[in-house]
């Protein structure tokens, strides 16, 4: 399933950069439900992607915060290479009119889809990795990163830490996180965990990862008791 000719110049010009392989650009946006033949989807370039956006974007912190230490830093790159954040970027370059997917994938929308839109984000820096140097790639995060990293408000605490220790204050007690589902293929899993503070009613996050999950559920539980806004 490939891009059309104009889909292409179009796509490339969204992002900046020229393939030399056309392939390498067609498989970036190309779903595991789409109907291909194997290894043609986006899923290893995901893998890689993931951690060349990782090291561009602790490469733009450590040069744009020469006063933060190792924890706030830290704080800032889990927000700034979040799915969310990810999807942030596809959405803001119209990454869905070139996304390749199965009947069954077009008819599913929200949280799942936002995960959908992150992943061809990072496979996208891994083809621009594979197909022009670390440079081309720096260089798109960077288009796409930099305002999100310096704006006000990027560095709100990582929601664990704050949920914990708004629950010492409040409650003297430690959170609680139970994984109670695991769904979906191993390709693209779905975890739904549970966060209880005693005290308080829980709240419950799903996301691709057990550690994002977890994410959702305090962050979920901060905003609804008012701790955040």
């Amino acid at each position: 399933m490939s891009l059309k000719p104009d889909e292409r110049a179009q796509l490339e010009k969204a992002i900046g950069h020229e393939f030399r392989s056309k392939e390498r650009l067609d498989r970036a946006v190309t779903h595991s439900s789409a109907r291909t033949s194997k290894g043609t989807n986006y899923e290893r370039l995901e893998f890689l992607g993931d951690r060349v956006l990782g090291l561009c974007v602790a490469e733009l912190l450590f040069t744009s915060f020469a006063d933060a230490d190792e924890g706030e830093l830290s704080v800032r790159l889990n927000q700034l290479v979040s799915a969310a954040t990810c999807a942030e970027v596809a959405d803001s370059l119209e990454l869905h009119k070139y996304i390749r997917t199965g009947a069954d994938v077009k008819k599913v929308t929200g949280s799942r889809m936002l995960n959908v839109r992150a992943d061809v984000v990072e496979s996208l820096i891994a083809a621009l990795y594979l197909d022009g140097g670390l440079e081309v790639a720096r260089r798109f995060v960077l288009a796409n990163w930099t305002e999100r990293a310096t704006k006000a408000g990027a560095a709100k605490r990582d929601a664990k830490t704050e949920l914990q220790e708004w629950a010492h204050a409040r409650f003297q007690v430690t959170p609680v996180y139970r994984v109670v589902d695991r769904s979906g293929p191993d390709h693209e899993p779905r975890f739904t965990v549970v966060v209880e503070v005693k005290g308080a009613q829980p709240e419950t996050g799903v996301e691709r990862s057990k550690r994002l999950a977890e994410q959702v559920a305090a962050t979920k539980l901060l905003e609804r008791e008012g701790v955040w806004t």
